[in-house]
């Protein structure tokens, strides 16, 4: 099903179309914007809310400025929807998040007016702010750069680092607050609060007004217009100087708060803003899902729906004749107030991910023991740092990607102080339709190779359960607990609690012919793929290791005397991973094995869904099999 847009927005293919109009039409062209953005996720499913948010916001960036020339950059990229279809790719849209089709990102290689690859938040400012320093440098001096930030990566601490720079560099930087008081979840903190009074102010807003009353006029003042505007900006400063701006104080040139639905007067604004010099920030105000009821009224709900009726406002939603396997995220929540209700030491904290890890459930049913600390990953490592010190149980959940972020806090603040953080790493292996920015490939590689860290994998929802159990009994050291998005095997997963020796695995069967050594939730194709080689008369045994570090070294040398032929299967990278583990105790312990690792390559994999990445990688259940074929060929035993 192929959606049409509107009559109007028919007839834009790239930006310069839009900067053919009349300003009196880019109200109908915001219209049908929205309306083919509503259309389309409807039917093909994507992030919703974002992009309603900000459709106005979009079509007036691209009519006052001269993309891809003027360099326009997405933070986070959950809004850009709008800039995608206005920016060539209308006609491919419906491919967007689908294996093979466009990304649900700003991509560089996808078109040139996707300025910077985006994923993770607060990078906008970083990037926009390095463009302008080299516009500046390389003479480009009408050359705009623009960055589109929301309040809730306006928490992450790299936006104000970057902040701090802006206001003493000589740059041509426009930051554009889109300010809707939400992240995926609410928005939490101190600066929500700031922003939320800054746009309830009457008299702010007044005198604001006043301001862009002036400013519209601009053009009519010849040459001085800058020192006009100059002046005007210092007496409203000076009229409100008992409360003073954060943003101007950090050098920034403060302007708004504005409607961010008013397409025509944001146009203005816009083209205004072009003729004042520096580094300026515009604060717009908007409201996530804007012009979809239901998107407007549950926020969080709608950030990424799925498929939906669009009349109706139902998400569909598959149902079942028997009781399926819950997701790993829900093992996890609903574990954690279990655990949390015996063990008053346990804690919880994500950073903004609340609904998306899970969280959530405990912080209903504990709200004094679990913290949303807002889209602050380092912040929330360090936090737990504290919190152990004092002789608590600190439960971090960060997804795989985003732990990225906090590496360093990791390593300084917590294993180097041998602290007990459990750090559990949601969203670990492929993330599915997000993409490459937010799979979770890496983390077995960089957390194995730290100091006062025990990493695991559970195969299994009883395996989660056991090793959240197991990690808030140990004193000292950092636990990881590696997981991936999606559902679990188990229908009924509510299992006793049983404390797993750490560096333990588990066999779970024996062969001769070789053996297939597996982390994680992965293993389950090993168990499909161990049948299917059985029907071949291959003996494969398979052996759930559940830790990289420590690994099961009795186990890893029953393996190595009793087995020429070895397969090891992880859904992280190869390099440094899993399977190179198993490589470095068999050199060390002088094994000569044939190995053959299995997991993600040297190379950057784009979206689509789990199964299908696992089979592009080769350790889905038909690649675990071939591999097997393939290892065993030459060696007379298949028959």
């Amino acid at each position: 099903m192929l959606i049409q847009p509107g009559e109007l927005l028919s007839t834009i293919n790239y930006p310069s179309d839009v900067r053919k109009l009349d300003p009196s039409q880019l109200v109908q062209l915001a219209d049908e914007l929205r309306q083919f953005i509503v259309d389309n996720v409807s039917v093909y499913g994507g992030h919703f809310g974002a992009s309603l948010g900000v459709v106005e916001l979009t079509v007036a960036l691209h009519y006052a400025f001269n993309t891809p020339s003027d360099q326009l950059v997405w933070d986070v990229g959950h809004q850009a929807y709008g800039h995608k279809i206005l920016t060539g790719r209308k006609d491919v849209f419906h491919t967007n998040r689908f294996y093979g089709g466009i990304s649900g990102f700003p991509k560089r290689k996808e078109s040139e007016y996707d300025a910077f690859g985006v994923g993770h938040s607060s990078t906008s400012i970083s990037a926009a702010l390095g463009m302008a320093v080299a516009s500046h440098y390389k003479k480009e001096n009408q050359k705009q750069h623009i960055a589109v930030i929301g309040d809730g990566a306006l928490t992450g601490g790299m936006a104000f680092e970057a902040m701090n720079h802006a206001g003493v560099a000589n740059s041509n930087l426009l930051i554009v607050l889109n300010d809707n008081c939400m992240s995926i979840d609410p928005n939490v903190g101190a600066l929500k609060d700031y922003l939320t009074d800054i746009t309830t102010s009457h008299t702010y807003n007044k005198v604001k007004d006043e301001v862009w009353n002036i400013l519209g006029k601009i053009s009519k003042f010849g040459p001085n217009a800058q020192e006009i505007a100059s002046k005007v900006e210092n007496s409203v400063k000076g009229f409100l100087i008992k409360s003073s701006n954060l943003f101007e104080s950090l050098n920034l040139r403060y302007f708004g708060p504005v409607d961010g639905h008013d397409v025509t007067h944001l146009a203005q604004i816009f083209n205004d803003l072009k003729d004042i010099p520096g580094p300026k920030i515009l604060h717009c105000v908007t409201v996530k899902g804007k012009g979809f009821a239901l998107a407007e009224k549950d926020q969080t709900k709608w950030h990424a729906p799925g498929k939906f009726d669009k009349l109706t406002g139902e998400i569909h939603k598959k149902v079942y004749d028997v009781p399926q396997p819950p997701k790993y995220q829900d093992v996890f929540g609903h574990t954690l107030v279990e655990l949390a209700e015996k063990n008053e030491k346990i804690m919880g904290i994500t950073p903004a991910m609340p609904s998306g890890s899970s969280m959530n459930i405990m912080m209903k049913a504990m709200p004094d023991r679990a913290f949303d600390v807002g889209i602050a990953e380092q912040h929330a490592v360090t936090f737990s740092a504290g919190l152990a010190t004092q002789g608590l149980t600190p439960f971090c959940n960060i997804y795989s990607t985003f732990m990225q972020r906090a590496y360093d806090q990791v390593i300084h603040d917590v294993c180097l102080q041998n602290l007990p953080v459990v750090f559990c790493l949601d969203r670990a292996g492929f993330s599915g339709a997000d993409g490459p920015t937010h799979h979770g490939a890496y983390d077995i590689a960089f957390m194995r190779c730290i100091p006062n860290m025990v990493v695991s994998s559970p195969m299994n929802e009883e395996e989660l359960r056991n090793l959240m159990y197991t990690a808030q009994l140990q004193k000292e050291g950092a636990f990881t607990i590696r997981y991936p998005r999606g559902n679990g095997v188990m229908p009924n997963w509510k299992t006793p609690f049983k404390e797993i020796p750490i560096g333990q695995g588990r066999k779970l069967r024996g062969g001769d012919d070789l053996a297939i050594l597996t982390l994680g939730h992965i293993g389950n194709y090993a168990i499909e793929a161990c049948h299917m080689l059985e029907e071949d008369h291959v003996d494969a045994a398979h052996y759930d290791m559940r830790f990289v570090k420590p690994l099961d070294e009795a186990m890893l040398h029953e393996i190595f005397k009793t087995h020429k032929y070895v397969i090891t299967v992880e859904d992280g990278c190869l390099q440094g991973g899993f399977g190179s583990a198993i490589i470095e105790f068999m050199a060390d312990n002088g094994y000569a094995s044939k190995i053959v690792r299995l997991g993600i390559p040297d190379d950057v994999i784009e979206h689509g869904e789990q199964h299908e990445l696992h089979h592009e990688c080769g350790f889905d259940t038909q690649g675990i099999y071939e591999a097997a074929i393939k290892l065993l060929e030459p060696s007379g035993v298949l028959k």
